[in-house]
């Protein structure tokens, strides 16, 4: 009896990247605030106990999975990016990379940049910044994207790169926000009009 006592008292094994993927889910459905314990617990398949064993508390959970979220986001983008010869068509691409993120289940999931970026008045200042650096960060790809553009030929130089760019994250992030409905979900049409601000 007691070596049944000591094997259920004893926490399960898990994988932390798939742990890390599963409360991931909850963090873009729930926001950080409106996702409980209870909630990570059922969609990590883990206890309580468990969680905090392995991430102190919810809010290194947060951090982790944000930093992964970011991680694995970035790797994705690179990837399409890498594959293009001319500024115009890196930001093309960037569009695509948007609007196939908002598709189906992972439209209404939505994006973990943009829902916390909603929430950052409520985060503490590590979280905060984090949020902040994310955002600043994909100001500086698209600045880039398009200075290479301008380089290149293929954007309009007289064009003012920084407004530009700033346009061109707020369309990105408003993908994101209307994806998350169904009957406000932007397609692929988008694109062109989204390109042409840069001509």
């Amino acid at each position: 009896m007691q070596n049944i006592i000591k094997e259920r008292g004893r926490p399960r094994e898990f994988v932390p990247e798939d742990a890390l993927d599963r409360a991931m889910l909850v963090f873009r459905e729930k926001g950080f605030n409106a996702a409980s314990i209870g909630d990570l617990s059922s969609a990590m398949q883990l206890t309580t106990g468990s969680i905090y064993k392995a991430f102190n508390d919810k809010r290194t959970l947060f951090s982790q999975v944000f930093a992964r979220y970011l991680s694995l986001r970035n790797q994705e983008l690179r990837t399409r990016l890498e594959k293009c010869a001319t500024g115009i068509l890196r930001l093309e691409a960037l569009l695509h990379f948007y609007v196939d993120s908002v598709q189906d289940i992972e439209g209404q999931r939505g994006c973990l940049v943009a829902g916390s970026a909603v929430e950052v008045q409520t985060l503490d200042q590590e979280l905060a910044e984090a949020v902040s650096e994310a955002m600043r960060r994909n100001l500086r790809t698209i600045t880039s994207l398009i200075q290479q553009g301008q380089q290149d030929g293929s954007v309009n130089a007289e064009i003012d790169a920084d407004a530009a760019a700033s346009l061109m994250l707020c369309i990105v992030l408003g993908m994101r926000v209307a994806g998350k409905i169904a009957s406000t979900r932007p397609d692929q049409s988008i694109v062109p009009l989204a390109l042409k601000t840069l001509s």
